[in-house]
């Protein structure tokens, strides 16, 4: 141990608290025997972790238990069938807590290795600090793998099942859907409800249009919800005692009535999104997601391909048309009466880019579904050297600043979203640029302080 005691006392750090490891088998043995020094550095990791991801769990737990009690137990539903929609829901609460428990579980390890000085102790011993962070790297891509499943797998079968327990839910408690003496818009069409008794709808008055841009009033004695057993995002009702009134804008005068004792009636409900029960791009698994793609690409491309037949067969016509009335020598007037009209439509055309925000939206969850799960290996970069830093308060600190890192990482994340889907940006670099810049300042902090060597 007396090798060991120059380099500390000329650190000036005061006593040095060495780690049970040093204690039993001496700094020689550390750097002799690495499997010891990684397994030790893993469960201080391993443990930080743990209490990192409860924190977030529970976090994301209660906001999914909050979303249930708003719409679903404040109905009454029946608890056990509430207990199993949050089942269905966990892979998603479990997916989005990993990564950022790598983060806030590798400050937390990193500093109270180094207020320990149990890190002086080790580089004392010649280990270098590359070999210390790998057992970080490692459970970082164990953590990364798993969340990376979680989020491909699971969370699309636990989609499946949430809709299809949801649906039942809807015809057993109509409330969940359409909530008494209310007025909602689905997509083209307005519903006005009264009272709800059992599994009916009383008084129930439905505002659509009809064909040719008519106007259409339906009003009912009762509307039950019925299971159409598809997940396509409709909203089935069988309405009963039916009266139906219809006006056309050609004729505001004219006025049509029809009554029915019962009438299928089909709502769209998918800009509801998790109501709706149907599967978007980001309860999709990777390989669904990227087949999805494809097929938006290919039909994209096939658009494009037609606006520039379109533009092309344009100049044609504008070229044609000019040559023509240069050889009947038209004057300037005349000419410009005749080209504008194809000008106008040319520049048009050529000034309104053609775009696919859908498939902006698919490809944004896609890279998604990777960048947020091995992010915890960026994490991990930027914590280790970063939790060393934190020489004195140890775990404490690394807790709260892994909290602000993780709303920083999640505004960036938005940010490239909104940018991705509104502006156009690299749907890629939208979702990979929080990770990048991580990454970066990861790696400025190892050249910084000399951890590289």
């Amino acid at each position: 141990m007396g090798r060991a005691s120059a380099p500390v006392a000329a650190a000036g750090r005061g006593p040095v608290r060495l780690c049970g490891l040093a204690r039993q088998s001496g700094l020689a043995r550390i750097s002799g025997r690495p499997a010891i020094l990684y397994a030790h550095i893993a469960r201080e990791f391993a443990l930080s972790l743990l209490v990192a991801f409860l924190f977030f769990f529970v976090v994301f737990f209660v906001n999914q238990l909050l979303l249930m009690a708003e719409d679903i137990l404040a109905k009454r539903a029946p608890l056990w069938d509430v207990f199993l929609l949050l089942v269905y829901a966990m892979p998603s609460v479990v997916a989005m807590s990993f990564p950022f428990a790598a983060l806030v579980g590798g400050l937390m390890a990193a500093g109270s290795l180094a207020a320990s000085n149990e890190i002086l102790v080790i580089q004392a011993a010649g280990v270098p600090a590359r070999r210390v962070f790998m057992p970080f790297a490692v459970l970082a891509l164990a953590v990364s793998l798993f969340s990376f499943v979680m989020n491909d797998f699971f969370l699309p079968l636990g989609t499946v099942e949430f809709g299809k327990l949801y649906r039942k839910l809807l015809v057993s408690s109509p409330a969940l859907e359409l909530e008494p003496w209310t007025a909602r818009r689905y997509r083209g069409v307005t519903i006005v409800t009264g009272a709800v008794t059992g599994d009916a709808v009383e008084d129930v008055v439905l505002f659509d249009r009809g064909g040719e841009g008519s106007g259409r009033v339906i009003a009912a004695k009762r509307a039950r919800l019925l299971s159409s057993g598809k997940d396509d995002g409709y909203l089935l009702l069988r309405l009963e005692e039916v009266w139906t009134q219809e006006s056309s804008d050609s004729a505001p005068g004219r006025f049509e009535y029809s009554t029915c004792d019962s009438l299928d009636y089909r709502i769209e409900t998918r800009e509801r999104g998790e109501a709706s029960a149907s599967i978007g791009p980001r309860e999709m698994s990777s390989k669904d997601l990227g087949r999805v793609i494809r097929d938006k690409a290919a039909a994209f491309d096939g658009r494009r391909g037609a606006r520039a037949a379109e533009i092309a067969a344009l100049r044609a016509s504008l070229a044609e048309a000019y040559a023509a009335a240069t050889e009947e020598g038209l004057n300037y007037e005349n000419a410009r009466g005749r080209l504008q009209p194809l000008l106008k439509t040319l520049r048009e055309l050529e000034s309104s880019p053609l775009e696919d925000r859908s498939l902006k939206i698919y490809e944004l969850e896609y890279y998604k579904k990777f960048s947020i799960p091995f992010g915890a290996l960026c994490f991990v970069t930027l914590a280790f050297p970063l939790g060393l830093r934190a020489r004195r308060a140890g775990r404490s600190v690394g807790f709260g600043l892994g909290l602000l890192l993780a709303v920083l990482y999640w505004a960036l994340l938005l940010a490239g979203q909104t940018f991705g889907t509104r502006l156009g940006w690299s749907p890629f670099w939208s979702m990979w640029l929080p990770n990048a810049f991580v990454l970066a300042s990861g790696a400025l902090l190892w050249i910084a302080g000399g951890l590289a060597r």
